[in-house]
């Protein structure tokens, strides 16, 4: 994530410090600075720093409604629960759930250097040996996540395990439903194929939800993850969800420019296939429905970029690039079409 400058909008540095003097005495030693960080689904966060210590911010949106789509109790808990495993996690300091301070919930993390990639164009400036090494890396770290015991780290009611798979694709068609304003070949398809040929889950697991290669930070002289970020939309269930969608951002989306970047052209960058057999020897999980699991990774995205294309027609979005998100609807579409033929053949 990149700091902009920025005047930090639903930051109050005053209270925020008030806050941490009066639950954190002696961490802070100065006046706060605070700059808006870009990067996120739709938590806002904020890099603050002293000029001696520097700290990390999660709060919902502005103007939020929902509070359980932005549960910062939720994230807290989750990383808190995982710091001291094998998966590296920023160590949470403090939540706050006064909303009198920020005008609503938010939690206090600890400061990690390291570098999210975003587009095969940043890959294939470090070359393509750290490219490969980044990526298999992220496979490891996936791993290390799914053998956490949730019980283990005080996780084992941190979701509805059983139907998992179910009730994603259900939550996911509802979606649609709602946001949506045009007519979309194949999608319902695609929706009652994925709800026909339902895999059997295996044990499960803390997922991430959003497992991707620009939400860690990885740094150090052997480009490792030295964080996992954004966990807004963890919960426990089908560990073969998190695979799945990681598989889906390293496809080619066979784009020469395209607003959603799946980092796969770069140089040195594994195939799919490379990833779901290094995920599938470490874990000891059988991986032969991983077709299922990607051809829903594109039917989610599908429904998510549909989603703000509908916002977009409706005036509702600001900022550059929204006015192609619409044209790649219909790719996800396919792509997920033929990742489920794929799996009809085998």
């Amino acid at each position: 994530m990149t700091p902009v400058p920025d005047d930090p909008r639903g930051l109050d540095l005053e209270l925020l410090r008030g806050r941490l003097d009066a639950e954190l005495p002696g961490l802070v030693a100065g006046p706060l600075r605070g700059r808006l960080i870009e990067g996120g689904r739709s938590n806002l966060t904020y890099d603050v720093t002293d000029g001696a210590g520097r700290w990390v911010v999660r709060r919902p949106p502005l103007g939020h409604v929902l509070a359980t789509a932005h549960d910062m109790r939720r994230e807290h808990r989750v990383i808190a629960a995982l710091h001291g495993t094998a998966v590296p996690v920023p160590r949470a300091l403090l939540l706050c759930e006064d909303e009198a301070v920020l005008g609503a919930p938010f939690y206090v993390m600890e400061h990690v250097d390291g570098v999210p990639y975003r587009t095969a164009d940043q890959l294939a400036v470090i070359g393509a040996e750290r490219t490969r090494r980044a990526v298999l890396g992220l496979v490891d770290t996936l791993v290390d996540l799914h053998a956490v015991d949730p019980q283990a780290v005080g996780l084992g009611d941190f979701g509805r395990p059983g139907g998992f798979l179910e009730r994603q694709v259900r939550r996911w068609g509802k979606q649609l439903a709602a946001s949506r304003g045009r007519e979309l070949a194949g999608i319902e398809e695609l929706r009652d194929e994925l709800g026909r040929t339902l895999p059997r889950s295996p044990a499960p697991t803390v997922v991430h939800g959003d497992f991707r290669l620009d939400n860690v930070l990885i740094g150090g002289p052997e480009d490792t993850i030295r964080a996992v970020l954004d966990w807004e939309m963890s919960t426990l269930g089908d560990p073969l969800t998190d695979l799945g969608l990681l598989v889906m951002y390293s496809s080619d989306l066979g784009l020469t420019d395209s607003p959603v970047s799946t980092t796969s052209r770069a140089p040195g960058h594994p195939a799919p296939a490379e990833l779901i057999e290094r995920y599938a020897a470490r874990s000891g999980r059988d991986t032969g429905a991983i077709a299922w699991y990607t051809a829903f990774a594109w039917f989610k995205l599908a429904v998510i970029l549909e989603g703000i294309h509908y916002r977009y027609t409706l005036g509702q979005t600001v900022g550059a690039g929204f006015d192609r998100i619409g044209e790649l609807v219909p790719v996800f579409i396919e792509h997920g079409l033929t990742t489920l033929e794929e799996l009809q053949e085998g």
